[in-house]
């Protein structure tokens, strides 16, 4: 693999040194792919200002603010997304460009990731393994850091209390001239999370979280042409388990993670270059007594380098040369897993089209390898065609893939070495009609997905994981946003839709929580000092086990949240927000209700 990588890494010096720079833009965004994929595929993008709106945990901010179905134990509580259909083993978390799902779990552990310490996140529907990797197969949510230049110093305070005993604090400090970036953050929450539902006789016993993080990055500009960024980050999470009974015995998950990503950056005027190295360790414990020494656990480090190389042969085409090597260590602990290690690489190519007038296109291929797997080739097409001022309309191919995690292979008993990756087919098109101030798109798309990993019981009397099943999923993705200003007044409206059917073909039946229908809406007002902003989501009949058994599914239900500040000397920003405005009961797992009307306040001092 890594002779695959240094013909890249040469070409890149070589033309490094023989062009003239072009002029670098002012935010260096670490994720280079994101802004291309956005040209041909529907996307949500998460501000700052979004991220705060529901700033308790990252479950609530995909609920209310995209089209994706969130399955949380309760609140704060373990997490797991649906893209189109499709689990949360399929959806590929990504930080700064770098794919951090576990090693162990093959998922993004969605209320332990943090919120407070991005400035944006992105919510894009549709596999993009050929950029992303493994798991990327129903849709990604990418977890951005900016590095700002000539900003010179800034610096913000947010603090807020809430319900339920519930505290959030952050720290970000910020100080960039031409050629020097320098930004730290550091965000804490804490909630005893001890709300009760009388309707469902529930009480969320031994429910309280906490998150905190730290995180740096840097920026250096030592010339025009080349540039060196810096990101690293610290999560340090527990969560409490949830009990139905005060007698029952309590338990818990605590986490530790640790990120850094260095970045090595060439621009010309028609070549540019990214070089990442990259680690990331994962460990995790849990306890199945609180008050007696953990029960199981695991700890996962991963080393990655990744090279990009593009290169603009003319003003409409250019080339994409992208390969990545990563080695994968893991422990388990009550598992089994003794010290095991794989190495996995790829090499991939794209080319692409833009007459900067109508057509948009881009075609890529890309090989896999990772040891002890047959990996497959993935390859992905992409059109986007501008027909008229109004209408645009596009249409995306691929192939997409995950392979096997480390508790799949060297889980005992029960571990498979013989698992075979899944791998999906997935096609979509969009139609986009812009009339004014009022953008709508709609996209239906259809994926086919083989060899899916399931865990099911064997002859043995323990479980196992097995390629078993196939699932079809179809459907419709669509977008109303719309914006106003009307002197000082100013109104922003964002609507969508998601229609998911999902079948598993074995047993002809909609898979398990992936809701037919979800609507979801934001609107934001502003005037001068004040502002205002009203979400709501209504989430279809959603069936919790295999059978479609209507008696045991999740019944539909329509939640609405509401907030209000005022700025004060155009440094203070004084809030209060309330959540669940009609008090409805509702749930997105059996069994686990989240909370009714629940308040918080806050305030944000910027210098």
């Amino acid at each position: 693999m890594k002779k695959l990588l240094y013909p890249i890494f040469g070409l890149a010096c070589i033309f490094g040194w023989s062009q003239e720079a072009k002029t670098i833009d002012t935010v260096y965004l670490f994720d280079r792919p994101l802004n291309r994929i956005k040209i041909f595929r529907p996307s949500e993008k998460l501000s700052a200002a979004d991220i705060q709106k529901n700033s308790s945990n990252l479950a609530e901010a995909l609920r209310f603010q995209s089209g994706v179905y969130i399955k949380e134990n309760g609140r704060g509580m373990t997490a797991s997304p649906a893209f189109r259909g499709t689990t949360a083993s399929q959806t590929a978390f990504i930080w700064n460009g770098i794919n951090i799902n576990s090693l162990f779990l093959g998922q993004g552990d969605i209320n332990n990731i943090g919120l407070l310490g991005y400035d944006s996140v992105d919510v894009i529907p549709g596999g993009s393994s050929v950029n992303y990797g493994s798991a990327a197969i129903g849709g990604t949510v990418h977890l951005n850091n900016h590095i700002d230049f000539n900003k010179e110093t800034k610096a913000a305070i947010y603090s807020e209390i809430g319900s339920f005993d519930t505290y959030s604090n952050s720290v970000k400090l910020s100080h960039s001239d031409s050629n020097l970036s320098v930004q730290i953050n550091a965000a804490h929450t804490i909630s005893q999370n001890d709300y009760e539902v009388s309707e469902k006789s529930y009480v969320n016993h031994n429910g309280r979280y906490y998150n905190t993080g730290f995180g740096i990055g840097l920026g250096y500009r030592f010339s025009p042409v080349h540039s060196i960024f810096w990101q690293s980050q610290f999560l340090d999470n527990s969560q409490h388990y949830p009990i139905f009974s005060e007698y029952q015995t309590p338990t818990k998950y605590d986490s530790q993670n640790l990120r850094s990503l260095l970045s090595w950056e060439m621009r010309t005027e028609r070549f540019r270059n990214s070089f990442k190295a990259a680690f990331t360790e994962e460990n995790f414990q849990y306890f199945a007594r609180i008050t007696r020494p953990k029960s199981s656990g695991g700890a996962g480090k991963n080393s990655i380098l990744k090279n990009e190389f593009e290169w603009s042969i003319d003003e409409r085409f250019r080339v994409d040369l992208i390969g990545e090597f990563q080695h994968q260590e893991g422990e388990g602990y009550g598992s089994g897993i003794d010290k095991v290690q794989r190495n996995t690489g790829s090499a991939a190519a794209l080319l692409r089209y833009d007459d900067q007038r109508r057509w948009n296109l881009e075609a890529g291929i890309k090989k896999e390898f990772v040891e002890g797997v047959d990996a497959p080739w993935l390859y992905s097409f992409s059109a986007k065609y501008r027909a008229t001022e109004f209408y645009t309309t596009g249409f995306n191919l691929s192939r997409n893939f995950r392979y096997p995690t480390f508790n799949d292979l060297y889980w005992q008993p029960g571990g498979n070495r013989e698992l075979r990756p899944e791998t999906s087919l997935q096609i979509d098109m969009n139609h986009r009609f812009r009339f004014g101030s009022v953008d709508f798109s709609i996209n239906p798309y259809y994926t086919d997905i083989k060899d899916i990993i399931v865990w099911v019981p064997t002859p043995h009397g323990f479980w196992a994981p097995m390629n078993v099943n196939r699932v079809k999923a179809y459907g419709v993705d669509a977008q109303l946003r719309h914006e106003a200003g009307f002197g000082a007044h100013k109104l922003s409206t964002k609507l969508g839709y998601s229609l998911s059917k999902s079948v598993n073909q074995a047993t002809k039946k909609q898979m398990m929580y992936v809701p037919l229908h979800k609507l979801y809406g934001n609107l934001d007002y502003g005037y001068k000092f004040l502002s205002v902003y009203l979400q709501g989501m209504f989430n279809g009949l959603t069936y919790a086990d295999t059978d479609e058994n209507r008696k045991a599914a999740i019944e539909p239900y329509f939640v609405m949240n509401a907030g209000a500040a005022v700025k004060l000397r155009d440094r203070y920003n004084v809030g209060v927000r309330v959540k669940n405005i009609f008090d409805r009961v509702y749930e997105t797992t059996a069994y686990y209700p989240l909370p009714k009307r629940h308040y918080n306040f806050y305030i944000q001092i910027n210098f």
